[in-house]
């Protein structure tokens, strides 16, 4: 099974599934495909994966997030005027992290070649047909683009006529990045060669990326335009294998990134919703969406205030927050018979046994809400999209991951093809914000990227992602409650109606605090919820929103160990695709 968010990605799967590839070899085949479209992710943006591996019946997880480069503090970003770090541009940029994401798990999982993998990638750059979503977001990112010289050479291909941006159908070529792979291809056979194994090949590749000659092409082209990205910098950088973070709701173990990763908040999420009977409510019924609503605000309002990089901030109280008890006690603030509009963070270290040693700063964060109104801008921000990859195959592996970073408007490091991350902006500039999140050289934001795993019985039981920003665990918490507690195919639960909370801080775009502040009491239902659940809702003092889509494009695959089969779902949001045989 193959999907992702493109269908060239997904048939970039499917073709090294029928050369005999595995999972790893598949979604890395994919990831670099997707890559090489733009649109929402591109080469130089960041790789999150979980992994379940058939031959020691372990879940592990991959970290190949960038890291804030030299010189990027605070009081860098204030001196600019700055609130938070900037949403676009070369000062946007963490190191990248896909390439050496997805050598990494080609390296150590996979079985097959980078050159295997990259060659439907590289028949990508070397001319395919844009699609609309690609012209349209290219056109509409224009006047930016214009202001990068690498960029506009390769997104502008007709400069100065009205529109400039590739035509629908026009053959779409990328001479610089098609070299970029070629070389890391170079590098890769040459190694082999000399006789290195698959695995020193591979790694060859990976090392002309972040310390060769690509690496002093990125740098110049990013220091050129005014980024701070350093050859240390790349050199210094690496992926990073994990144990995930996992809960058990109802005999089913969900595993999520670490707490690098808005990927807790859905575990802390299932811990507050395991102290009610969900399937009794009904789905989508006032007291459940009540419920859902208030238990997913909970659940933010720690993420926005504890989580960070755990490598670089020590005392991040995860097992606190991911504790049960924890979970009762935050159950009870849900009111039953209205929102909670003053759900702030809680209290973690005591059930780890400690003393909070941030009290202070939650006294002076207060509980403010944003006086911006919610319009598209904002909508836009919420949802920022990416893209998602499911595979499995028959001998039992299976990958979830969620790229992303990178996305046009890209700013494009010289002449190497590849688009910098924007993931900076999920950075704060101040503790009281969040102590464990604020900008510092080497230091990996904390995104909102979050691929997910579920076992039963010690078993896979799904694999699921979305794209869309502060929105992602939002949607897969109803996606795998629809599939739980009320019974849903995989495919009828990625197309259900859900509701999205604002009442979070958001962690992409808005220049302002007054931008990201939570809107309590704000959700985003959807249109088909019937007329006496929204009247309900309102009386409850809930403010809505009414659109036909309320989540972005989920893909997952559902595995049936009765039969020994498995089943792939992918929404009707978007233009995500899979294959399976």
């Amino acid at each position: 099974m193959a999907i992702t968010g493109k269908t060239y990605g997904a048939e970039a799967g499917a073709q090294i599934f029928q050369q005999g590839g595995n999972a790893v070899d598949a979604a890395c085949a994919m990831l670099a495909a997707v890559c090489t479209m733009w649109t929402t992710l591109s080469w130089g943006g960041e790789t999150q994966a979980i992994i379940y591996n058939p031959h020691n019946g372990k879940v592990i997880s991959i970290d190949a997030l960038g890291y804030a480069p030299t010189g990027a503090t605070p009081e860098f970003f204030k001196s600019k005027g700055m609130r938070f770090p900037p949403e676009y541009g070369p000062l946007a940029a963490v190191t990248p992290g896909t390439p050496g994401g997805l050598c990494f798990m080609l390296a150590e999982y996979g079985t097959m070649s980078l050159k295997q993998v990259l060659a439907p990638a590289m028949q990508l750059a070397a001319g395919y047909a844009a699609d609309g979503p690609l012209s349209n977001v290219i056109e509409a990112n224009k006047k930016r683009i214009n202001d990068w010289p690498y960029s506009k050479a390769v997104f502008l291909t007709h400069q100065g006529a009205s529109r400039e941006a590739p035509e629908p159908g026009e053959v779409f070529v990328q001479k610089d990045l098609l070299e970029t792979l070629q070389k890391m291809v170079d590098a890769e056979q040459g190694a082999l060669k000399k006789k290195m194994n698959r695995k020193e090949a591979i790694y060859a590749a990976y090392d002309r990326f972040y310390k060769g000659d690509i690496a002093k092409e990125f740098v110049r082209g990013c220091q050129e335009q005014g980024g701070l990205i350093t050859m240390e910098d790349l050199a210094q950088w690496k992926p990073v294998e994990e144990e995930p973070l996992h809960v058990n709701y109802r005999g089913i173990e969900v595993y999520k990134l670490q707490q690098w990763s808005q990927g807790p908040s859905m575990l802390q999420a299932l811990n507050i919703l395991e102290n009610f009977d969900l399937k009794s409510m009904g789905y989508n019924s006032t007291r459940y969406i009540n419920t859902v609503y208030q238990s997913m605000s909970l659940a933010f309002a720690d993420r926005d205030f504890y989580y960070g990089d755990p490598y670089f901030s020590s005392g991040i109280p995860i097992k606190g927050l991911l504790n049960k008890e924890y979970g009762k006690e935050r159950a009870k603030l849900i009111l039953s018979d209205r929102n909670n509009a003053d759900i702030g963070p809680g209290d973690p270290y005591p059930y780890e046994g400690k003393t909070n040693p941030y009290q202070n700063l939650l006294e002076k964060r207060g509980k403010g809400a944003s006086t911006a109104m919610i319009d598209s801008a904002y909508m836009q921000r919420l949802w920022l999209g990416t893209t998602s990859i499911e595979a499995a195959d028959k001998e039992g592996w299976v990958v979830s991951v969620t790229p992303s970073g990178g996305w046009v408007p890209a700013c494009i490091a010289g002449h190497t093809g590849v688009g910098m991350s924007q993931r900076m902006q999920s950075f704060v500039l101040d503790s009281v914000l969040n102590p464990f999140n604020v900008v510092a050289p080497h230091k990996k934001p904390r995104v909102t990227l979050t691929p997910s795993m579920a076992m039963k019985d010690g078993k896979p039981f799904l694999a699921f992602a979305v794209q869309g920003g502060d929105t992602q665990d939002q949607n897969l918490l109803q996606f795998f409650l629809n599939v739980v507690e009320f019974g849903m195919s995989v495919q009828e639960a990625t197309e259900a109606q859900n509701v999205n909370t604002d009442q979070l801080w958001l962690s992409l775009g808005g220049e302002q605090i007054n931008d990201r502040k939570p809107h309590p009491g704000h959700i985003l239902i959807n249109s088909e919820t019937p007329e006496y659940v929204r009247r309900d809702l309102i009386k409850m003092g809930y403010m809505l929103t009414v659109r036909d889509r309320t989540s972005g494009p989920i893909n997952a695959i559902y595995f049936d160990n009765k039969h020994g089969t498995f089943m792939g779902g992918s929404s009707n949001y978007g233009v995500d695709y899979g294959i399976g045989w």
